[in-house]
Order: structure tokens, then C-alpha cells, then sequence
């Protein structure tokens, strides 16, 4: 009897064992990069003239307005997946549309919640392209705050312009006694 628990049990195990990879999904390449790009914009969001940067980049890259990022960030989500979410509605036919991005939007926060790999598949969409322009808007918003610090920097360094020190006039030589000034 109880080397049938046992084997009832080891069994168990196994079988738990062998669903383990079918729940928990493995993210590709394309979705490790995509998410890791998604943070970097996250992290330059963080003060208040990055999360300025950011936005006016996702504005400018999507063709949307303050509302349509706003109403995402409502829903609590980053801007890093707000560019992703907006990047993959972009991608679906009739572009950026409100049932577009809702549609992405439920997916990605369900039940069940999907990740971006899974609702790119589903929508039949690829997320290289994506992650591409993700990674590009990251770089960009990066080089821009660098050359804002750089700005800021040469600005704090340069001390104002001093006025020059007055030169003292030219002295008149004294005349030499006995010399008329004429040879």
C-alpha cells in the first residue's frame, strides 16, 4: 500500500512537472527586447521634463494627442506599454482607433492577462518591427536628455562675462631738460 502512494505521488509529479512549460509560456527574443526597450522609456519618465520627453515622443511617433495617452496611463499602464500597445494597434487594419487600442488593451490586461508575445500572435502581428521602433524611440528620448544635461551643464559651468578691468591711461613721458622736442 505504501509503495502505491508512492508511485501515486511520484506520478503526480511528473505530470505537474510536464504542464509547467504549456503555463508558463516562454517569452521570445522579440518580447525580452521589446520589454526591456519599454522600461528604458519608463525609466526616462521619471522626472518630470523626461516624462515630458517621453510623451512628446510618443505623440510624435503615433500621431495621437495628450487624451488618447492620458486614457492609457488611466488604465495604469507605462509608457513603455503604451507605446507598445499603440504600436501594435497601428499595425492592425484601420490603424490607431479606439476599438483598436481597446481591443489591445483588454487583451494585454484580461482575464486572463496576456503578454505582448501572445496578444501579437493572436492579432497576427509580429513583434520585431515593433520592438525595433520601441528600441529607436527609447535611443531617442535618451540622446535628447543627454544633450538637455549637456545644455545644463555648460550653462551652470560658464561663469557670467566679467567686465574688463579699465586700462590706465597713457602716461606722458616727462620731457627731458634742456630738449626742446625739436632735433
Amino acid at each position: 500500500m505504501r509503495n502505491n502512494k508512492l508511485r501515486l505521488m511520484f506520478a503526480g509529479l511528473l505530470l505537474c512537472a510536464a504542464a509547467m512549460p504549456v503555463l508558463a509560456e516562454e517569452k521570445s527574443k522579440d518580447e525580452k527586447k521589446l520589454e526591456t526597450s519599454s522600461g528604458e522609456l519608463d525609466k526616462c519618465a521619471v522626472k518630470p521634463e523626461g516624462q515630458a520627453r517621453v510623451v512628446d515622443r510618443i505623440k510624435a511617433e503615433f500621431d495621437v494627442n495628450d487624451a488618447r495617452v492620458q486614457g492609457l496611463r488611466d488604465k495604469n499602464m507605462g509608457y513603455g506599454e503604451i507605446s507598445i500597445a499603440l504600436g501594435l494597434a497601428q499595425s492592425l487594419p484601420g490603424g490607431i482607433t479606439d476599438d483598436n487600442v481597446q481591443k489591445i488593451v483588454a487583451l494585454r490586461q484580461g482575464p486572463p492577462v496576456m503578454g505582448w508575445g501572445r496578444i501579437a500572435k493572436e492579432l497576427g502581428l509580429k513583434l520585431g518591427p515593433l520592438q525595433s521602433k520601441v528600441h529607436k524611440m527609447s535611443a531617442n528620448v535618451r540622446k535628447s536628455e543627454k544633450a538637455a544635461d549637456k545644455a545644463g551643464k555648460e550653462k551652470d559651468n560658464k561663469p557670467g562675462k566679467m567686465d574688463k578691468p579699465e586700462k590706465p591711461g597713457k602716461m606722458d613721458r616727462p620731457e627731458k631738460p634742456g630738449n626742446s622736442g625739436k632735433r
